[in-house]
């Protein structure tokens, strides 16, 4: 007989911590021989998601590295703050933890806007990342550069009444439903089976939480707002460090084509597509991704 083993019993040892004044919620694992030896890694979330989305993957890179996974404020069981949100200030959050409870240098992994967030990160603070690895790096940049200038007054003033709080708070009762969430995921994962209880479970228990409807509303606000993106095009070509960039060729949220375009940014960066993989490839085809990401950081570091 199989004993399942609950998904909060194998992220790690989680503690919380006050950044700001504001609670956040973090994990870390320990090898048990030769830590002190090896990089750590920190592992950052995607939108909507949590330090239980990795999982597949805090145990397996464990073993070789001390790894840490944090909420970012406003997600998981960090404090649901209603204030003005950006991937700079997420950026921010990760270098003061890393000052706090760290000191030297990291790699930095991180799927969809824990991309971009390890992106701006190693940009503005190179004394503390030696490498990152991405997945499914999102630039929403691209977007406003698709809409035609006379269409984008039109799209600006959609988006304000969506984020008005009489529509877009029944939108937010709505999405957290979860057999919502299951639909969702059904769209960001290509491989059904993927779709879990405990998956479904991981990212719906947080919008339960006291605060959630106000920081979901500040989060869609700061999401619309024209400085919420930094642009992925500026950023990449003037990073020296090494990167991973990891990108499921069946991911119907950001397209993996702009995988290849940004190769193109960065001789440093490399690329690894996956088959039969969506947007989250870390959660939905761990094996090929602790294995591909142990090997890279193993060859960046001889």
């Amino acid at each position: 007989m199989t004993t399942v083993v609950n998904w909060q019993q194998r992220i790690g040892n989680q503690r919380d911590w006050i950044w700001r004044g504001r609670q956040i919620h973090y994990t870390y694992i320990r090898p048990h021989h030769n830590h002190q030896n090896t990089t750590p890694l920190i592992l950052l979330h995607g939108f909507g998601a949590s330090i239980g989305h990795w999982r597949h993957n805090l145990e397996v890179l464990g073993q070789h590295h001390t790894v840490y996974a944090l909420d970012m404020l406003g997600f998981g069981a960090s404090q649901k703050a209603a204030i003005n949100y950006s991937v700079e200030l997420w950026a921010e959050q990760v270098y003061d933890f890393w000052k706090t409870f760290i000191g030297q240098k990291v790699i930095l992994i991180g799927n969809s806007i824990g991309s971009l967030i390890s992106l701006v990160a190693a940009s503005a603070h190179p004394d503390m990342v030696e490498g990152i690895v991405m997945m499914s790096l999102p630039d929403p940049t691209l977007e406003q550069e698709a809409i035609p200038v006379f269409l984008q007054p039109l799209v600006t003033g959609i988006k304000k009444i969506v984020a008005s709080g009489l529509i877009l708070k029944p939108i937010f009762y709505f999405v957290r439903q979860p057999n919502v969430i299951r639909r969702w995921a059904s769209l960001a994962y290509a491989t059904p089976a993927a779709i879990t209880d405990e998956l479904v479970e991981i990212l719906a228990s947080p919008p339960q939480d006291r605060g959630s409807a106000r920081a979901f509303s500040a989060l869609f606000k700061a999401t619309i707002g024209v400085n919420f993106s930094p642009n992925v095009k500026k950023i990449l070509p003037n990073l020296t460090i090494p990167m991973l960039l990891i990108w499921g060729k069946k991911d119907r949220f950001v397209p993996p084509a702009l995988a290849t375009q940004f190769a193109r940014y960065n001789e440093k960066l490399e690329l690894l597509y996956l088959e039969d993989v969506g947007h989250c490839p870390h959660d939905e085809s761990p094996e090929q991704v602790n294995k591909a990401i142990l090997d890279w950081i193993e060859l960046t570091q001889k």
